[in-house]
This record gives structure tokens, C-alpha cells and sequence, in this order.
């Protein structure tokens, strides 16, 4: 569906990559380039197989491994060079430093007018804190996702997963489809997209906002539960196993109640009602969590599911990989690799009627592709490239 875009990832980690990612996984072609010395941190970061960092495998997927040295003079000529046959360029690198370098927006836009720059930091490209670098940790605490998670009484909470980064990556992937898009078909120029860690996940916590400006109440974890939905928890079954349930149509939870012998809930104002509800939600939890202990996983997902409940099992990753209706749909593609042999990674995940996201490849080895895609897309001889490597330049 992106043939034909070509995309250069100079960025780092997780949030820019990413979104040059997902780019991929529809077809465009994606040049990744990697400081000579170590590449991206990513590929040392987290689980590591035989020396192969396995988060590296899954998001450097369809990529293109090109080594220059951007701290070098004809590094950068190089990457200048490049960016000229490219559509989109991303970076995360702090604005001063690009500028430095001569790798910003102004200094591109004025090598190729079309070009559209994807830019992703910690706090944005302006104000005050534009300077400060920023992790995805950050964004989570600042962005107030921490203050909401976690125990009443315990302390702010931070996810176990890269998730400012993540949801910032979706932002910054459909902001380059639209620069596209406005170049395209009105005919526009290229232009800059400034993303950061912080606005994107805010941008989710929307209760906390309009409960505030309009209450003057600040939204405080509560745990699993919601002021806004009752039940919805997460519950322990006799088997020690775990299941969440969501009441927030007024209907399930009446479905609930009747489910589980109580139909005289169901009937009762204080309970059948939403907001009356919500404030015996404490009981309405002791009463759904005790008939749920009384019984096993599997026997509770029975009731539940005839009776049409909104209720699933807590998976942990291999829960998930044997759930029938991830199977049924492919969430997850084996892909063979010649370091690893083969690795199960999640599949794209938009679903077309008549397009297919691919995996054509896990992450490659550090500048596997240098000297062909200098030589393809740069027209440099062999001996230009044997000499650019002599020079530690790539």
C-alpha cells in the first residue's frame, strides 16, 4: 500500500523507530541508519538470545541496515545525500544537536522541498523544556497515566512495557500519512510533524481533564476500579487463575447480576441504577467476586459467555499465543532468521479487505545493507565505499 514511499530512520530507541515501523509493514522502504560503533541502543536493550537483542529482531522488521558516523562532516554529507531520494525522514535526536549537524528540518526542506520530517522528542521541539532529553518513563509520569495507576494506597505506577513510546509511535505513523496524503494529492510541500512523549498518552486521559475543569476534582487511582463503571474488576477464580470484567453498559451489569443468582439486584434501584451503582460499587465488587472464587476459571467463562457478559481471562504471553481467536486471526507470524533461526513476532496489525501487511524480514544485522543501498540509491563505486570505510566514516 506504501510502495514507493522511502523512508530514512536516523532515530533511535523506540518511539521514532517504531513508527518508521509500522511505515514498513505496508510497503515502504525503509533505510535505517546506524552509528558504526554499537548501532542503535535498542539492539542492546532488554532480552538478548546468543548475543542477538530480541526487541532489536521485532522493531528493526524490514528495515535496510546502513552504518554512517553522523559525528563526522562526509557522515553527514552522506546522510544529507540520502535524505534527498527520500519521502519522509525520522529523527529523535534533541534539536540542537540536528541543527548542529545540519540534519534539521530547515536544512533538509532546503535540499528537497518534498520532503516530510518526522521528529519525535521528549518535550516537544518548543518551549522551555525543549532542550531536556526525554525517555518514555517521563511521559508516563507526566502525561498523569502514573497518578491514575496503581493502588489507592499504594504509589503512582509505572506500565512494564514501552508505553508512551508506543502510543506516541500510532500518533507519529497516521501524522506522516497525512503530510503524505497533503503533499500528494493537494499538491503541498512537505512539511515538519513535532510529536513528543508527553501529549499523545494525555491525550487517552481524557476523564482526568473534563472531570477537573469542570468539577474541580482530580481524578486518584483507585486500583482496577473506575468511577464510571461498576462492576469492573479484575477477579480471582478457584483455580488461582484471573479474569477482568467490564460493566460499563448499563445492561451487562444487570447481565451480571441475573448470572450469578442475584436477579434481585438487578431489580433493586440502588444497584440497577448506573450512578446509584457506582456508589456501592465496593459491594457490587464483594458480591461478583465471591461467586466467581467459588469456581474455576473455565466454568466461569461458560456462565459468562452464554450469558453474553463482557468478561475475559487475564492472559500472561502464553495465554495469548493459545487463545483460539488470536490464532484464528494470525496475531502472531513466525519469521525465519539467520541469526535466531526463527522468531514469533506480532503480526501488522490493521486489517485490509484486499491489502496484507507484511514481514518480509526481522532486524538485520548492523549495516548489512550499507554498501547497497549506497550503491543503489548514491551511485558510489566500491572502491568510494572501501574507502569510506577505511575512514571509520561508515
Amino acid at each position: 500500500m506504501l510502495d514507493g514511499i522511502r523512508v530514512l530512520d536516523m532515530a533511535t530507541l523506540a518511539a521514532a523507530p517504531l513508527a518508521a515501523t509500522y511505515l514498513g509493514e505496508f510497503g515502504a522502504e525503509v533505510i535505517k541508519i546506524e552509528q558504526p560503533q554499537g548501532g542503535d541502543p535498542i539492539r542492546g536493550w532488554g532480552a538478548q538470545k546468543d548475543g542477538v537483542g530480541l526487541m532489536w529482531k521485532s522493531i528493526g522488521r524490514n528495515k535496510r541496515s546502513v552504518t554512517v558516523d553522523l559525528r563526522t562532516p562526509e557522515g553527514r554529507d552522506l546522510v544529507r545525500d540520502l535524505a534527498r531520494t527520500c519521502d519522509v525522514v525520522v529523527a529523535n535526536t534533541r534539536p540542537h544537536t540536528l541543527t548542529r549537524w545540519g540534519l534539521d528540518y530547515a536544512t533538509l526542506r532546503g535540499l528537497h522541498e518534498r520532503i516530510v520530517m518526522l521528529h519525535i522528542t521528549g518535550y516537544g521541539l518548543t518551549g522551555p523544556k525543549s532542550t531536556r532529553p526525554g525517555f518514555g518513563t517521563l511521559g508516563e509520569a507526566m502525561s498523569g497515566f502514573a497518578h491514575t495507576t496503581g493502588e489507592s494506597d499504594g504509589p503512582p505506577t509505572l506500565p512494564s512495557f514501552m508505553l508512551a513510546d508506543g502510543v506516541a509511535s500510532l500518533n507519529a505513523a497516521y501524522a506522516v500519512l497525512m503530510a503524505l496524503y497533503h503533499r500528494d494529492v493537494h499538491g503541498a510541500a512537505g512539511q515538519l510533524i513535532d510529536i513528543n512523549l508527553i501529549d499523545p498518552l494525555s491525550r487517552l486521559l481524557e476523564q482526568s481533564l473534563v472531570t477537573y475543569d469542570q468539577t474541580g476534582t482530580v481524578p486518584y487511582r483507585a486500583g482496577n476500579k473506575w468511577d464510571i463503571s461498576a462492576p469492573r474488576n479484575t477477579y480471582r477464580t478457584k483455580d488461582g487463575k484471573w479474569l477482568a470484567m467490564s460493566g460499563s453498559a448499563p445492561t451487562i451489569a444487570l447481565r451480571v447480576f441475573r448470572a450469578i443468582g442475584r436477579a434481585d439486584l438487578a431489580e433493586d434501584p440502588d444497584f440497577a441504577d448506573p450512578q446509584r451503582r457506582l456508589a456501592r460499587s465496593t459491594e457490587v465488587d464483594r458480591v461478583v467476586a465471591e461467586w466467581i472464587s467459588q469456581r474455576t476459571l473455565a466454568d466461569t467463562m461458560a456462565v459468562f459467555d452464554d450469558a453474553e457478559i463482557a468478561a475475559a481471562p487475564v492472559y500472561d504471553v502464553a495465554g495469548l499465543i493459545e487463545d483460539e481467536q488470536m490464532r484464528h486471526r494470525e496475531v502472531f507470524v513466525r519469521i525465519e532468521d539467520a541469526q535466531l533461526d526463527s522468531m514469533l513476532v506480532q503480526a501488522p496489525v490493521p486489517r485490509f479487505s484486499d491489502n496484507t501487511g507484511i514481514v518480509d524480514g526481522l532486524g538485520p544485522r548492523l549495516g548489512e545493507h550499507t554498501t547497497s543501498v549506497l550503491r543503489e540509491l548514491l551511485g558510489k563505486s566500491d572502491d568510494e565505499i572501501d574507502a569510506l570505510r577505511r575512514r571509520g566514516i561508515i
